[in-house]
């Protein structure tokens, strides 16, 4: 039950209103609760609805390695001397000489799991169980309401709230994606077909099943390939794996190429025209979803210990490969129709269970921002705007009062491969932190990259001073 009217309360406006509101608890805005903390005259708060801080805990597979080095944490790359820091936890769990002789460059992927939940739940401002249900701008006080529904530990709703901001912060993160043809699998009762981000709760499942396909040709579906791979007995693996992509390709992971991960290259990205960003962003696939080359070594070796007599694991790997239609056939059994792309052919597949490792999808915006809608400045795609500091582009009656929404992993389609990678979070959340205070705490390099993108050279970035300096903040909660 809840202990206060249906409808939102109305309460007084403060009289200063906080200067940031986040929404959703993820890495990006953990990042950027952590580079905020130190910067007392800020007032902010963080919402999410989980009970506490998970990240991809169906993909924490055993041996699984975070892709970015762990200088790439919440906050090194823009404070070194941070408390927050990858090394920081290291020590304050006694375990920084281990690592240090165990010279690991990328850290395992539950330990970066780890290392965030100690960020979470040490670090104050952070409001797990509260459900943002929507923000609004109100023109007479000029600032942002944001509406919040308080959840009890089994998920229902127990209090309804309401907060007042300048700023707001979205990092709602992506959702599991399911491509159309296969969307017929999923609420299909009697079928197992589960998509990668919940791997590990259905592996034992996998496992014992007769047969296992998994689709997706990216990092996912290889590590997932590789897990099931291990664990199958030889001889009788009953696996395949089928991609859309040409080839099972390896991430581009040059030092060259790894540029295109630095703020020269998001900065050179946002300044190119609409329909050259979209080419691009389509056309660079290989930059962030190949796979590991690691990975794709573990993968052969695997196969390759499974022949010492000559004979061969009942594994097809098939890249080129899309599913043009499935359903369920028979009472528990799996039917995928496929096509290749390149020979133009066509078979049927049957199988006992389906691994959707299909990737994710940035969370619309529409939702939440539903009131805000009339003030957003789309592109030509109908996709919100966002400018060279990760805002929102709002109509001038909002944008003149100095408030804005940063975004900070939905900027793809204009900030480029970058915009959800983990090795830039701590300079995204460094550049919204100088935007909002229109101070500069976090100096930022005017140069990331030996590559020089395009013949002109990126202009310095215009001053992101909105407001006047902040004042001390009387405390109104």
């Amino acid at each position: 039950m809840l202990t206060t009217p249906t409808e939102h309360p109305a309460p007084h406006i403060p009289e200063t209103p906080r200067d940031l509101v986040g929404i959703g608890i993820g890495p990006s805005n953990l990042s950027l609760a952590a580079l905020a903390h130190p910067l007392t005259a800020l007032d902010t708060v963080f919402y999410d609805q989980r009970p506490r801080f998970d990240w991809h805990p169906g993909l924490l597979i055993d041996g699984a390695t975070v892709q970015v080095p762990f200088l790439a944490d919440l906050v090194t790359l823009a404070d070194p001397s941070s408390r927050w820091s990858f090394l920081n936890y290291l020590k304050a769990r006694d375990r920084l000489f281990p690592f240090y002789f165990a010279e690991r460059f990328h850290v395992l992927r539950a330990e970066y799991d780890a290392y965030c939940r100690w960020v979470s739940e040490n670090l104050p401002g952070l409001r797990f169980g509260h459900h943002v249900d929507a923000v609004r701008w109100n023109p007479e006080h000029r600032c942002f309401e944001v509406d919040f529904t308080e959840l009890d530990a089994d998920g229902d709703a127990r209090a309804l709230g309401r907060t007042h901001t300048r700023n707001i912060a979205l990092g709602i993160g992506t959702a599991p994606y399911v491509p159309e043809p296969l969307r017929p699998l999923v609420d299909a009762p009697g079928s197992t077909v589960v998509h990668a981000a919940d791997y590990l709760d259905h592996r034992d499942t996998l496992l014992a099943a007769g047969h296992v396909t998994v689709v997706g040709s990216g990092q996912s579906g290889a590590e997932i390939f590789l897990d099931l791979l291990r664990h199958r007995p030889a001889g009788r693996e009953r696996l395949h794996w089928i991609g859309r992509t040409p080839a099972f390709a390896p991430m581009e992971y040059s030092r060259l190429g790894l540029e295109h991960f630095t703020p020269d290259y998001t900065r050179y990205f946002h300044a190119l025209t609409e329909p050259v960003r979209d080419r691009l962003a389509t056309a660079q696939w290989q930059l962030h979803k190949g796979i590991d080359a690691g990975t794709a070594a573990a993968i052969h070796d695997e196969l390759y210990r499974r022949t010492p007599h000559g004979g061969w694991p009942d594994a097809v790997l098939t890249p080129g490969v899309r599913v043009r239609t499935a359903g369920r056939v028979a009472t528990t059994r799996i039917e995928l129709h496929l096509e290749h792309v390149e020979q133009e052919t066509r078979t049927r597949l049957t199988t006992d269970a389906v691994v959707l490792a299909t990737g994710y999808r940035e969370r619309p915006l529409t939702r939440l921002l539903a009131a805000l809608d009339p003030h957003l400045v789309r592109d030509a795609g109908g996709r919100p705007r966002v400018d060279e500091h990760h805002r929102l582009v709002l109509d001038p009656s909002i944008a003149t009062t100095g408030c804005a929404i940063h975004v900070l992993n939905a900027g793809l389609h204009t900030h480029g491969v970058g915009a959800p990678d983990l090795g830039l979070a701590a300079w995204r959340s460094a550049t919204v932190l100088n935007a909002l205070t229109g101070d500069q705490p976090y100096p930022l390099p005017a140069r990331t990259a030996f590559t020089t993108f395009g013949l002109q050279p990126h202009p310095q970035l215009p001053s992101t001073r909105q407001t006047p300096a902040l004042v001390p903040l009387v405390d109104h909660r």
